[in-house]
């Protein structure tokens, strides 16, 4: 399985929001030149995680984007349906509806992947993101 560059760029800029300053806002620019991506392909990723209520936008001189929600709580899952959405990775394709075995083992598969993702903190990473500067 595989999630798209905007879903890598989205949570590594999460990492770098939260390992920075929580609060304090930082620039497109500067998120971007870490990332070696256009500001303008990050601002598009920005948009979506501020539309999930996960950061926030500050205009003027000294805006730039900073954490929104209770931070230390979002989780990769979080980030992940943020840009992916929440479709399933398989559907298949004969007509024999939920009874259909290989679905139900690629759907256990993908409850079990989902929870642990969601198990996995972002706050938690970042504090050994610190711990390693």
């Amino acid at each position: 399985m595989k999630y798209s560059k905007a879903t890598n760029y989205a949570l590594h800029t999460m990492l770098y929001l939260m390992a920075a300053t929580p609060n304090k806002p930082i620039g497109v620019q500067q998120l971007a030149e870490r990332q070696h991506v256009s500001p303008t392909y990050l601002s598009k990723i920005l948009t979506k995680l501020v539309k999930a209520g996960m950061v926030e936008s500050a205009s003027g001189a000294n805006g730039g984007y900073r954490l929104k929600r209770d931070w230390e709580q979002i989780s990769f899952l979080d980030i992940i349906h943020a840009i992916e959405g929440t479709a399933s990775l398989f559907d298949c394709s004969l007509d024999h509806g939920l009874e259909c075995p290989i679905q139900r083992v690629v759907l256990e598969a993908e409850r079990q992947m989902e929870q642990h993702l969601k198990n996995q903190t972002m706050a938690a990473l970042a504090q050994s993101f610190k711990n390693g500067l």
